[in-house]
């Protein structure tokens, strides 16, 4: 058998008290830990770099490829089990107890690793309180000067079955590392401080120096904190006239999409940046609020074709202003601008200016002015409208638009979506014509610029309803690569990897958009999306808790919530969720023939037939008629 011998980072970490957790209630237990699995853990172990070596019914072991990644998995999962928890008696209480260790280990052919470097992990991790992470002081070196967290030197500790004492130090999830305090100078060494006080004022004027030169580069690293995060906030609108505000939300929208391109960076998606818009400003609070380390704000300001642009970027820690600049050119020049914004960014933060060269998209430039006003108007109509008629004023401007120049792509991209969504919402009075209208459309946008990620998002859609869903994962994973902070996409794709049952897939995409977005408005869509895909491993009371706080983001989330309701028995709720479902505007499919003729449409593997069929079941039991 081969077996190959390597230095790896390696996590263990168990349910504290399992045994009487199960003992006392097993399935809600089993229940709750799928979910935590879900949510919280197989994610943060994705973020980090991780790689399960083997799971057991309530543990896990992790390899990473650093210290680093796996300190910063530990502390993930423990934040967010501190939060699951809050409100819960200590008797329900789920907790982990982790341990990392650096070590020698061996690899076999079938992944499994071996040997020392595992055991001691499995040692820390049993000694570990409630809610803890030991670390044996080979993992301690690695990230001591990166922490912000409460540390205890345990000491040597003899660790069972392990041949010799281990260091072992404790993390404090949730508690601050303490401040030293000064001691007091004994008057017997008074005479030495005062004559070392010379010196000391070169070590004042040496540190200073650095201290300079590390605030060019920005706040140390912590454990959970990405070096190269960053929130654009919405850019003030200078001109005085507040009809010209979707000018300063295009520039923060399209710096938000230029810096994620960037190979290292975390850049709050727009959506999240936008509940920003118009409010006291307080960088540090919002530093800590998103976790980000940087903000970027600025305004905007035109007269006729001329625009001027002052931007700065803000230490979030410190609040100090560590870079600013002011950009002129002509209006039709704003995509050069925004590249020449990114760059001088970039050299602020250290970023290796080949990282951002090839985060650069070619785009092409609009053909007429006019047009592309009208278009971005459309655009801004889109995402602040709260009801049909306002989303219908928005889409008359997009008609406008291609009136004027019908090569104009922001505008085609917007109507092929606005033809689509009935569609894949099973709300269009006639689906054929309207994907086929949505198709000529967004084929039209795509010729005239290949690197447009809306447009490969509104492809996305098309695909589906035309059942070719794998070829609408692909156009999803192009929209993200061109722009990976546009969350509409990570929806599309939990949606596509839903069609293609892939449950657990969609489940990794959604809790990646909510880290990147928590403050966004279009959350309810994904819980939608995460009820969907719970529902579909029939893990049906997580699927309704998700569905509840999805409601009134998707028409479709009132009858997955129905059926899972009557699925466990709450028929008069269900029957409930049915009633109001039938009620909701745009609603056309109200019997489960139609719903069925409508869903077998969409994908025809059988994990999404099996779906369905459980889904009817349902339904007939919370009352939707047959024919």
């Amino acid at each position: 058998m081969a077996e190959t011998r390597k230095l790896a980072a390696i996590l263990a970490a168990d349910v504290v008290g399992y045994s009487k957790l199960a003992g006392s209630d097993e399935d809600r237990t089993l229940a709750r830990l799928r979910g935590l699995r879900s949510d919280l853990i197989d994610p943060a172990i994705a973020a980090h770099h991780g790689r399960v070596v083997k799971r057991t019914g309530d543990g896990v072991l992790i390899e990473f490829r650093s210290v680093v990644d796996a300190v910063r998995c530990a502390v993930e999962m423990q934040n967010g089990m501190v939060e699951r928890n809050a409100g819960l008696p200590p008797e329900r209480r789920i907790e982990f107890r982790v341990g990392i260790h650096l070590g020698d280990v061996v690899e076999e052919s079938d992944g499994d690793l071996m040997g020392d470097g595992v055991n001691i992990a499995a040692r820390l991790e049993g000694i570990a309180k409630p809610g803890a992470i030991c670390l044996s002081e080979q993992a301690y070196w690695q990230v001591k000067s990166r922490l912000d967290l409460a540390v205890n030197d345990l000491g040597a500790t003899q660790l069972k079955n392990i041949a010799e004492p281990v260091r072992v130090y404790a993390l404090e999830v949730g508690k601050p590392q303490a401040k030293p305090t000064k001691p007091a100078v004994p008057k017997q060494r008074l005479m030495f401080v005062l004559l070392g006080a010379g010196i000391a004022v070169l070590v004042v004027i040496a540190a200073g120096t650095w201290l300079a030169v590390r605030s060019a580069r920005g706040p140390e690293m912590s454990a959970t904190t990405p070096r190269l995060s960053i929130v654009v906030l919405p850019f003030a609108n200078l001109s005085g006239d507040p009809a010209q505000d979707y000018l300063a939300d295009v520039l923060t929208e399209e710096l938000t999409t230029s810096l994620s391109r960037i190979s290292g960076t975390f850049v709050i998606a727009r959506s999240t940046a936008f509940t920003y818009k118009g409010k006291p400003l307080d960088v540090k609070q919002i530093g800590r609020d998103l976790g980000v380390r940087y903000v970027l704000e600025g305004s905007e300001q035109h007269s006729g074709n001329q625009v001027r642009v002052n931007a700065q970027l803000i230490d979030v820690e410190t609040g100090a202003h560590l870079w600013a600049h002011q950009f002129d050119a002509d209006r039709g020049d704003l995509l050069k601008m925004q590249d020449e914004i990114v760059t001088r960014l970039a050299r602020a933060m250290q970023i290796q200016l080949v990282a951002v060269d090839a985060a650069r998209v070619t785009r092409t430039r609009p053909g007429n002015l006019d047009a592309e006003d009208l278009a971005l108007r459309c655009q801004a109509g889109i995402y602040n409208s709260v009801g049909p008629a306002e989303f219908a004023a928005a889409f008359s401007l997009c008609d406008r638009a291609l009136n004027i120049d019908n090569g104009n792509v922001l505008a085609l991209s917007h109507l092929a979506m606005m033809h689509i969504i009935p569609v894949v919402e099973a709300r269009s009075t006639d689906p054929q014509a309207d994907i086929r209208q949505a198709d000529e459309l967004v084929s039209r946008a795509l010729a005239l610029d290949p690197n447009f990620y809306a447009a490969h998002f509104a492809k996305a859609y098309v695909l589906m309803g035309q059942n070719r869903t794998q070829e609408a994962v692909i156009e999803g994973e192009r929209s993200l690569a061109l722009n990976p902070s546009f969350i509409d996409a990570y929806a599309a794709l939990c949606a596509a990897n839903n069609f293609l049952g892939r449950p657990d897939r969609a489940l990794e995409l959604a809790d990646k958009a909510i880290r990147l977005s928590p403050r966004d408005p279009f959350l309810r869509v994904l819980y939608h999306m995460k009820g969907w895909a719970l529902f579909m491993k029939q893990q049906d009371d997580q699927a309704i808790e998700w569905l509840r706080r999805a409601e009134g983001g998707v028409v479709f989330t009132e009858l997955i919530l129905a059926s899972a309701l009557a699925l466990t028995g709450r028929q008069a709720e269900a029957r409930e969720t049915l009633k109001r479902y039938s009620t909701m505007t745009g609603v056309t499919t109200t019997t489960i023939g139609q719903l069925r003729k409508q869903q077998l449409s969409l994908a025809d593997n059988p994990t999404w037939v099996a779906y369905n069929e459980r889904l009817f079941e349902g339904l007939r039991k919370a009352g939707m008629p047959e024919e």
